[in-house]
């Protein structure tokens, strides 16, 4: 019984069914939203959908030369960020019930999307891709340090816990953590670094269609590239509840959690719509310099207990 339970939780709710679904949705407001801002109507909502299936319809091409590792790397990302969904809403639904240390664990698993491109580019041996995963190395050099410093910043706060659930009772006891400066600072990292992970403007430099059509995902199609895009909506969904979780965890009722989900998605697009592509360079000198000063001072603040 509990196997089906655990499998239950990991493929339908609220592990790759639900997630997917959602972030698929998310992808849809931010695809509409976006058209509305160029004086565009916009696309269906189940759009995002159709496209998925119709990938999955097309013909899967192996570029020459290309190893194992080409067609793998689609689902390594895929079960990672499978796992942080159902560990995440495992954590909402009952805090008491995670294990020690599953905040690394999510940290780790965050990661593994990125890792999954640049196995992926590097093993098609296309010039342009290999421009691609270069690029996306670099930012995800850049971004990690002041997005760690963000959540050392949470785990100060919390009474150095690493478990997830302790951190969510911790804000249900004292108050969420962005309503103190350093929290307050750490979230504002974590935006950008959020923004970065997700590989929207202005990081998408890794694909950047105008540049180096698609870089990263140039060879891929059919199965593969359906899988990195479920990929990509399940990281849309994922990113923000992580930082919901992180920083406004004080009432995670079914209402609040979409009311500041629908929020971070209005930054996202803001940040989105409103800004121009940076180059790889510009993007680690914002990441390492006023990033990662910003949340290192908010680790400074967080031990003074400010």
């Amino acid at each position: 019984m509990k196997a089906l339970i655990n499998l239950f939780t990991y493929l339908i709710f609220p592990g790759f069914l639900f997630s997917a679904c959602i972030g698929l949705i998310a992808g849809w407001v931010d695809r509409k939203v976006t058209a509305r801002i160029h004086w565009r109507v916009g696309p269906p909502w189940y759009q995002n959908f159709v496209d998925i299936v119709k990938l999955l319809g097309k013909e899967t091409i192996v570029p020459a030369g290309a190893k194992m590792t080409f067609l793998l790397a689609p689902y390594l990302g895929l079960l990672s960020l499978t796992l942080v969904a159902a560990a995440l809403g495992s954590n909402i639904l009952s805090p008491l019930e995670g294990f020690v240390g599953d905040l690394i664990v999510v940290l780790y698993l965050l990661v593994v999307p990125a890792v999954a491109l640049i196995i992926g580019a590097a093993s098609s041996r296309n010039p342009l891709a290999s421009v691609g995963l270069s690029r996306e190395m670099k930012l995800v050099l850049g971004y990690e340090l002041p997005f760690i410093l963000s959540v050392i910043t949470v785990i100060i706060k919390s009474g150095i816990t690493i478990q997830i659930g302790e951190i969510i009772n911790h804000q249900i006891n004292f108050g969420s953590n962005i309503a103190s400066i350093s929290g307050t600072l750490a979230f504002l990292v974590s935006i950008f670094c959020m923004q970065a992970k997700l590989g929207f403007v202005p990081f998408d430099a890794s694909e950047a269609e105008q540049e180096i059509m698609g870089g990263v995902l140039i060879e891929y199609s059919g199965l593969p590239l359906a899988i990195f895009k479920v990929t990509k909506a399940i990281l849309l969904y994922t990113m923000p509840l992580f930082l919901i979780i992180l920083f406004m965890g004080k009432d995670l009722s079914p209402l609040f959690i979409i009311a500041k989900f629908v929020l971070l998605l209005v930054i996202i697009v803001l940040i989105k719509n409103t800004s121009p592509r940076v180059r790889i360079d510009q993007a680690l000198r914002w990441f390492w310099g006023p990033m990662s000063f910003l949340a290192s001072a908010a680790v400074i603040l967080a031990l003074l207990g400010k």
